[in-house]
């Protein structure tokens, strides 16, 4: 019997979010946990996987087009379908208005590439063809932006399903072209027309991702309502080189010096519970597992992917899961769910040569841990100057969650295992 698909709530909240592409082409089969569509948030693009399998029988939005949770969005059911009870159900829908919707899981159902939909009204432009004649695929909303650029399609590498361009492709070119200098000046965005500046220097206006704007709006409410305050210490880590030499030796997965001081927070944690808390309006909620975000950069922002529970996980179990959402966060496959939660983070610009700055807390989480170059310096010791590798590092703290004496006390405690390193694989 065939079956209504429904734009997924894929983000706790949300109320709508972006139909990336589709996955699966129409009268293709598909099994239980493929892939059916990919739908951008503010933060992610999600896979939605089907439940079960079955065939996609009918596309209802296009990709590129921004939908709201419970908005039906394809037909799916099996291949021997009658078309008039698919025709039957689509008209049940009324004038593409959603019934009641139901709570947004997703129930099995997928699809490809535009096909002529029952709702909104498909994108017909021509695909441009690359030299020899091939095909450039690429989304309504790739080719839209594409127009907007004055981007030529066929100097474009997709990264989409087979090869289909996609909106943060266009993106790419057009930011690769800027840094070139290489730029029409007759660039239009859709709500403003980009002018040449009197010296004729070229720009490009590349408008803003959801994902972008979702960074640009969390960052701003958090240093504008988040009483910041900020410590600074060195620690010296020759012995925690040392320790991550001998633990990679022969080793197949490797540890970094990132996942040893993933670990470290956890132990930090552990000696000063108070830190390991979040807040809220009406409380500050205290964690008993230690949950520590990861910033990453990607193509298309900074993201930070949480790892679990890291406070019970080996160095090795740390070093995997932090591996698996680094990649996954590139590719941009990651969970909605792997997204939230923790109550710290940690991000590092050392592998730039940066050697200190400071970073902007992530609530509700309670601090964000700075992490610079390891660099070798002179030091006292005993009355004597010698050389050491020292790492500088930057806590900022959330004075509502956290008193500074407290902070200070984690700060002390990362700083000993940190020079301590085997008190981290205990």
């Amino acid at each position: 019997m065939a079956e209504i698909l429904r734009m997924p709530e894929v983000a706790a909240n949300s109320t709508e979010a972006i139909l990336e592409s589709w996955n699966v082409p129409v009268n293709t089969p598909y099994a239980a946990g493929d892939s059916l569509v990919t739908v951008e948030t503010e933060k992610a693009a999600v896979d939605v996987e089907a439940e079960s399998e079955g065939v996609l029988l009918r596309i209802l939005v296009d990709a590129g087009t921004t939908v709201e949770v419970g908005t039906p969005i394809a037909v799916w059911g099996t291949s021997d379908e009658p078309a008039s009870q698919v025709d039957a159900l689509i008209a049940s829908l009324g004038d593409g208005q959603a019934p009641p919707a139901a709570p947004a899981t997703t129930s099995p159902s997928a699809p490809p590439e535009p096909q002529p939909p029952a709702g909104p009204a498909a994108d017909t432009t021509t695909e441009p063809e690359r030299d020899g004649g091939e095909r450039t695929f690429a989304s309504p909303l790739a080719r839209r932006l594409a127009r907007e650029l004055d981007i030529d399609l066929t100097a474009v590498v997709g990264t989409g399903p087979h090869g289909r361009i996609r909106r943060r492709d266009i993106e790419a070119a057009a930011a690769s072209a800027s840094a070139g200098n290489v730029v029409s000046t007759n660039v239009r965005t859709k709500d403003q027309e980009a002018e040449l500046p009197a010296s004729g220097a070229g720009f490009v206006d590349v408008p803003n991702t959801r994902m972008r704007n979702a960074i640009a709006r969390r960052l701003t409410e958090s240093k504008r309502n988040t009483p910041h305050f900020y410590l600074r210490a060195g620690a010296r880590v020759d012995a925690l080189l040392q320790l991550r030499q001998r633990i990679n030796t022969g080793q197949d997965v490797k540890v970094s010096i990132n996942d040893l001081l993933v670990k470290a927070i956890a132990s930090a944690h552990a000696s000063v519970p108070e830190m390991n808390v979040q807040w809220n309006d009406t409380s500050i909620r205290h964690f008993s597992g230690v949950d520590i975000a990861v910033a990453v950069a990607t193509d298309a922002g900074l993201v930070t992917p949480v790892v679990r529970g890291v406070d019970s996980l080996s160095m090795t179990g740390v070093a995997m899961a932090t591996k698996d959402l680094i990649n996954r966060a590139k590719e941009r496959r990651l969970r909605q769910d792997e997204l939230e939660g923790g109550t710290i983070t940690i991000t590092n610009l050392g592998m730039y040569g940066t050697e200190d700055f400071a970073a902007i807390i992530n609530p509700p989480q309670a601090a964000i841990l700075a992490v610079g170059a390891a660099r070798q310096e002179a030091v006292v010791e005993e009355g004597a100057v010698t050389v050491a590798t020292m790492l500088r590092l930057t806590l900022a703290v959330d004075h509502r969650s956290v008193d500074g004496a407290v902070a200070a006390q984690w700060l002390k405690a990362f700083v000993d295992v940190l020079e301590n390193p085997l008190r981290i694989l205990l």
